[in-house]
């Protein structure tokens, strides 16, 4: 008698499990379910990149360091910092004015368009 009431009870506790198994892994599979997955691993993702970003910056500038002790550069306080990038429409200014008179478009000083 209480072989069979053991087994019986550890077939309902199988079944029990077994079930709640299926329908939490059901649940997981729900679209809603995957998008929230999907975000939480591109933001995962994002704090990974911007942590090997920072990575790289301080491996840069330790390198940096060093090859100026190396160069015997020393203090880099009097170096001059390069000119800011031009701007779209001060690029376009100066096509403009090395146009020839008969040149359609943006084509650059030379006049050529083939580069």
């Amino acid at each position: 008698m209480f072989r069979r009431a053991f087994w019986f009870t550890t077939g309902a506790a199988a079944g029990v499990w077994a079930t709640n198994k299926v329908h939490r892994k059901l649940r997981k599979l729900q679209p809603d379910s995957l998008a929230a997955q999907a975000a939480d691993k591109a933001v995962e993702a994002g704090h990974r990149l911007r942590q090997f970003a920072l990575d790289v910056r301080t491996g840069m500038a330790d390198r940096e360091e060093q090859l100026h002790d190396a160069l015997g550069l020393g203090d880099t306080s009097d170096v001059r910092e390069l000119p800011a990038p031009r701007t779209p429409a001060a690029l376009e200014t100066h096509y403009r004015t090395t146009r020839t008179p008969g040149q359609t478009g943006l084509t650059g000083p030379t006049g050529n368009e083939d580069h």
